[in-house]
């Protein structure tokens, strides 16, 4: 290899071993999920045009802002941050493994001037009753010390929470078990819709990318609920679903809310939306001339042209079961029709089943009264399948215990050398030098009142 491609090699190096390129890239990982915070992710092309124009919905497509956590260049952020993490775990751990597994035992002079905290006793005794007196006194208040002699000299070292210098480094790795189970989700799984009628059954849905994914077993939607507060906005809405796998029934009439899905062969449904099957649904209506004569019952479905007495036609274009969200000043189921007087122009009004009266103050030839319908109800689910979830919350724990003991335990050593008539006590801790040296003066105070 020659010299060029080594100093290559080790610039890249330095490059990925680099804390800057760190704080960059989290930086820029956390500016970028603002996206996915602020533009609904995975929604269907009709709910994007609502709010947004066909031009701005085509740019933030061609970016993948709609699906930001899956789009290429979130990925490649995400690879660049793991690269970062491992080469900086690489580069610095042996030198952190090395302090753990082979700590200084021996308190010469130069190292005893590197301790945060040293002191000085002049005892009484000979070495060796000195040496027996310190292993019991460090037994008893720290821990239990290691014993090596040196030219002469007794030297002791105990130390605590030596493993808790790894905690930076078992959040590096839980990063990286996220990632790797965010990874297999994205692989391996799928997130999707599907819409069901009540009554009706599915066994199959469709990803927010089109393709048709096979759920290799049936969900069926018997009943669908939704209920209103007083100013008309859904209080909750409740699908009733039953699971059949092979003709068997695994899945009773189970109830699923938001926040409530349910989940068989790790395929979750969370119930998300809900509508009027406008294909199925059959609205009942009475009309009677305004000039007299006996009221005739009418029944037509959505869109559905239905000649009246008088020659006119009409027809349903849009029903509520609440339009106190769309009406304020009324409640109630309403339907809004359309009528065509025969050799007239089309007229669309509103007629509410709870004031039945309300019609007559149009002025119209005919008054027209709802009686309610039958209409069915669909219930929107969002369909995902993650198998690697359990990944991500292993890593998720990892993340925490790797935080508790990156934050909240410090490696705490303590040195004693003992000569003839003399003991030099010293020590340091990886954090926290305040609290360890108040602990290093009680020891030293004890020691002293010994």
């Amino acid at each position: 290899m020659t010299t060029s491609n080594r100093g290559f090699l080790q610039a890249l190096w330095d490059f990925f071993c680099s804390l800057k390129l760190a704080i960059f890239l989290l930086i820029l990982l956390a500016a970028t999920s603002i996206i996915g915070t602020i533009i609904p992710q995975g929604q269907l092309r009709p709910e994007y045009l609502q709010t947004i124009s066909a031009t701005k919905l085509k740019l933030y497509s061609s970016l993948g802002f709609f699906d930001m956590y899956h789009s290429w260049w979130f990925m490649l952020l995400l690879y660049l941050f793991t690269v970062n993490i491992v080469a900086c775990s690489i580069k610095r751990l042996p030198r952190v493994w090395k302090i753990i597994s082979e700590p200084t035992l021996v308190m010469t002079d130069s190292f005893e001037k590197s301790l945060a905290v040293t002191h000085d006793f002049k005892l009484e005794g000979d070495t060796a009753t000195l040496r027996d007196r310190m292993v019991a006194f460090l037994k008893a208040e720290f821990a239990v010390p290691v014993v090596t002699e040196h030219d002469g000299e007794f030297h002791l070292f105990a130390q605590k929470a030596p493993y808790s210098r790894l905690g930076v480094y078992a959040v590096h790795l839980s990063i990286v078990v996220i990632f790797i189970g965010a990874l297999i989700g994205s692989f391996f799984g799928f997130k999707g819709y599907v819409n069901i009628t009540e009554g009706g059954s599915v066994s199959s849905v469709q990803t927010f990318s089109g393709q048709r994914i096979d759920l290799g077993f049936t969900v069926k939607c018997d009943d669908f609920k939704v209920s209103f507060y007083d100013t008309g906005a859904p209080k909750e809405f409740k699908s009733i679903l039953t699971v059949t796998d092979n003709g068997r029934v695994v899945i009773d009439k189970r109830p699923v809310i938001v926040n409530d899905p349910l989940t068989y062969k790790g395929i979750t449904f969370y119930q998300s939306s809900y509508g009027q099957d406008e294909a199925g649904g059959i609205f009942y209506f009475t009309v009677r001339d305004r000039k007299g004569g006996a009221p005739v019952k009418v029944s037509a479905g959505y869109g559905e042209k239905k000649l009246l007495p008088d020659g006119s036609t009409m027809q349903v274009l849009e029903a509520t079961q609440e339009v106190s969200q769309f009406v304020p000043q009324f409640n109630g189921p309403a339907a809004r029709i359309e009528v065509t007087p025969k050799g007239g122009e089309p007229v669309s009004f509103i007629v509410f089943k709870n004031f039945p009266a309300f019609d007559e103050q149009r002025g119209g030839a005919l008054v027209f009264t709802y009686d309610g319908s039958d209409e069915k109800m669909y219930t929107g689910l969002q369909v995902a399948k993650d198998p690697g979830v359990w990944v991500v919350w292993t890593g998720c724990f990892m993340m925490v215990a790797g935080c508790c003991m990156a934050f909240f335990m410090s490696h705490k050593r303590i040195w004693v050398r003992v000569r003839k008539g003399h003991v030099t006590i010293g020590g340091g801790a990886s954090k926290n030098p305040a609290g360890f040296q108040l602990m290093f003066d009680e020891i030293v105070d004890k020691l002293k009142k010994q």
